[in-house]
């Protein structure tokens, strides 16, 4: 990471509630999405560079305990308030002058990748290239939800074979398991495939998880409880298939803890999950450092927090494809230009200073529907 140090000061925020229809319903263990609602934050510093964030909260607590509403909250009566005209060296300083506040990642990540991209237009660096990126280009995969049929998930997972992602992601749940990933291994004998069970799962499951051996999946993300590492560990050492950690890995210190106990062989990094791109990378390091592989995860982000992951995902030992997938898989019109585009499976690094994508105003006040201005 090049430290280059300058000082900044936030002298505005604000805070859009917006809500996007998805192009099509996306459905995981724990509910299916019609609409993505979030907070989008424009920071603007004195000198009047601006830089943009984006919660990944969900309206409900279903993947954390954090929500839009406790992150407005969160932001307006705690964050925002001790960030305000304080003299900020380098993003990393965020996690220190936050630090009096427990958890809340999501909302404290939103801040501070608004701060990143403020630091990275100010440094005339692009965010990848703040953070140490190595590649120009990242491979991704797809997140597929729960489909109607099996027939339909095939369907879906071809078209998306056939749009050249990398790496297939399956959720799964109890009763729709075995079966759906046993006809998607028969139908794509070669794909690179997982399955995401958002915590469905239990250690009575074994015998039915260790099924998942016989189907040669790159993973299994998450098939225990969402805040687990002991019996992710039990699980491990029963099943051949790696366990990639999601829901349980909020901190650096927690993935200390997870590999040291042998209760995974990936991780799932989500920059809003585990409190902004700092910690991000930090646990990337370590990860690289004990021959972990990591993924960048998604959390059915808009275009800022999209450009975020990209920037994220250039770092070297992110080599597995992450859940990046292009503007036009969720979004009939994102928010940012131009829109995130794959072709053949990768998505190229922007070079430009900053998160390289330039918000579309337009398109943000007409998916707006609640503003706040902070001073």
């Amino acid at each position: 990471m090049k430290e280059k140090r300058i000082p900044l000061k936030i002298k505005e925020v604000i805070i859009r509630h917006l809500k996007m229809r998805l192009k099509n319903p996306f459905s995981t263990s724990f509910g299916t999405f019609h609409d993505k609602e979030f907070l989008l934050l424009e920071v603007k510093e004195e000198k009047g560079t601006i830089g943009w964030g984006e919660s990944v909260a969900f309206d409900a607590p279903w993947y954390t305990e954090e929500t839009l509403k406790t992150n407005w909250h969160m932001l307006e009566d705690f964050i925002i308030p001790l960030l305000l005209n304080k003299e900020i060296h380098h993003p990393d300083n965020i996690t220190d002058l936050l630090k009096g506040i427990r958890k809340n990642n999501m909302a404290k990540s939103a801040i501070e990748g608004a701060i990143w991209d403020i630091y990275t237009q100010q440094t005339n660096q692009s965010l990848a290239q703040a953070l140490g990126g190595k590649k120009d280009k990242i491979e991704v995969g797809i997140s597929i939800g729960i489909q109607e049929t099996i027939e339909k998930q095939i369907e879906v997972v071809d078209r998306a074979i056939k749009d050249g992602y990398k790496r297939i992601k399956v959720k799964i749940k109890p009763g729709r398991d075995i079966e759906v990933i046993r006809s998607l291994r028969e139908h794509f004998p070669d794909v690179p495939l997982m399955a995401d069970a958002n915590s469905a799962y239990s250690l009575k499951d074994v015998k039915l998880l260790k099924q998942l051996d016989e189907f040669n999946l790159t993973m299994i993300e998450q098939p225990l409880a969402y805040d687990d590492i002991i019996d992710h560990a039990k699980l491990q050492k029963q099943i051949k298939t790696p366990i990639c950690l999601d829901e349980s890995i909020n901190s650096l210190e927690d993935a200390k803890k997870a590999i040291e106990l042998g209760s995974c062989g990936v991780i799932n990094i989500k920059i809003g999950r585990v409190g902004g791109i700092t910690e991000a990378k930090k646990i990337h390091d370590y990860c690289e450092e004990k021959n972990i592989p990591v993924w960048c995860g998604g959390m059915l982000e808009s275009g800022i927090g999209r450009a975020h992951n990209i920037a994220l995902t250039s770092l070297s030992n992110f080599v597995m494809p992450g859940d990046t997938a292009g503007s036009n898989h969720y979004w009939e019109q994102d928010i940012i230009n131009p829109e995130v585009v794959v072709e053949d499976g990768c998505i190229l690094v922007p070079q430009k200073v900053g998160i390289g994508y330039e918000p579309n105003i337009d398109i943000i006040n007409q998916y707006t529907i609640a503003t706040k201005i902070y001073r």
